[in-house]
């Protein structure tokens, strides 16, 4: 009769959340690709399709299924969606921390600059020049890092463009260096243009205010992992496979530019990463990340559709010596469908000296003209990239 007694309680658990049986089986399932997540991330180039998931699904739906089981009242499933929970978490692109820190923010010191960094979506070539030069200019930055200086040709291939003219009427009081389909607009003089490993990654090195030290600029640009073309189609797996090799050359590069540079560093851009991906782990090597200051529990920057900014590509990073003292997300306000990101940097210490080369090395492979420099080198190496790898939207 006990037993009965107990198997009665059981049955009326699970009838009062009608087919509670499967919660175990949705956990259990939750699980098994948790697993697979954790174990084939960043390790098997196909795992770049699933995990293309918007990051905070790694704890909504295990928390959901947390609770479900609790109503239910399955233990076990509530100890599989615990464990999926916690082990998912840092997949997740939470952080906690900013929650604390970012009402923390002292104001920033004399000195300090305004930088912006966006992926400008083919620089306006689907929007009215006019709102898109003077969202740029209303942003009143000191150093510009801008990605996507380039038409997409809807073919599989980039047209480099020439906006100098304009750019030279909105920033009169900026320099900038161009290449690669990026753009560096400084109102700080650039003490050198350093060519890197990276082939999606324009260095600027810009002497900071006060004293002149040395703050090198990373401005980045990761490739895209897919085409949106059919998956139907075996050429969507053979650009899913070659650009995951393509991805990890541009990592290894850019980590041992970073590593090589003698100054301090901010290494901002467009990384085609979330924390879900596996070169996450990659991004982490570069430097320390400024999100927590963004003040944002659930930091996101790109949207696939309006409405859906689930997840975040974009990254602000610094090497020791260089502070950030607010960071924060723009409305791009249409204009792109990445937000802007904006920091206000300066120097801890006292740099070193750079070397002689690095103060010349901007002469190599420059053209000068109107305070314009145009960084040749690698230009063609990059764009276009071969029609049938170079994903639409990237």
């Amino acid at each position: 009769m006990r037993t009965d007694g107990v198997l009665a309680a059981g049955d009326g658990a699970n009838a009062a959340w009608p087919g509670g049986g499967w919660v175990l089986w949705a956990a259990g399932t939750w699980a098994v690709f948790l697993a697979a997540h954790l174990a084939l991330n960043g390790r098997w180039w196909f795992w770049l399709l699933p995990s293309l998931l918007p990051p905070p699904v790694f704890v909504a739906l295990p928390a959901l299924l947390l609770v479900l089981s609790c109503a239910t009242g399955d233990l076990t499933a509530a100890v599989v969606a615990g464990a999926a929970l916690l082990l998912g978490a840092r997949q997740s692109g939470l952080v906690p921390g900013a929650l604390v820190r970012g009402k923390r923010r002292p104001p920033p010191p004399d000195g300090a600059v305004r930088i912006v960094s966006w992926n400008t979506q083919h620089w306006c070539q689907s929007t009215d020049p006019e709102p898109f030069y003077a969202f740029l200019r209303g942003l009143d930055a000191d150093v510009y890092l801008l990605q996507e200086y380039h038409h997409d040709q809807f073919n599989g291939t980039y047209r480099l463009i020439d906006d100098e003219r304009r750019l030279r009427a909105t920033f009169p009081g900026h320099r900038a260096v161009i290449a690669r389909g990026l753009i560096t607009l400084s109102r700080l003089p650039v003490a050198a243009t350093v060519e890197t490993a990276a082939r999606r990654t324009l260095r600027v090195d810009l002497e900071m205010p006060g004293d002149g030290r040395i703050l090198a600029t990373f401005n980045v640009h990761i490739p895209v992992q897919l085409r949106l073309i059919s998956p139907l189609r075996a050429d969507f797996y053979r650009a899913v496979r070659s650009r995951a090799a393509d991805r990890a050359r541009e990592y290894r590069g850019l980590l041992g530019d970073v590593a090589g540079c003698p100054h301090p560093a901010l290494i901002a851009g467009d990384f085609n990463t979330t924390a879900a991906i596996g070169d996450a782990r990659r991004i982490a090597r570069l430097g320390a990340d400024a999100v927590a200051l963004s003040g944002r529990l659930c930091p996101t920057s790109w949207q696939a559709r309006p409405g859906l900014r689930w997840w975040r590509l974009d990254w602000v990073l610094t090497t020791p010596g260089a502070r950030v003292h607010s960071y924060r997300f723009r409305d791009p306000r249409g204009l792109s469908d990445h937000s802007v990101q904006e920091v206000s940097v300066s120097l801890a210490e006292p740099d070193h000296p750079a070397d002689t080369d690095l103060r010349i090395r901007h002469h190599d492979g420059l053209r000068h003209h109107d305070g314009f420099r145009h960084h040749d080198e690698g230009t063609r190496h990059a764009l276009p990239l071969p029609g049938k790898d170079r994903p639409e939207g990237q």
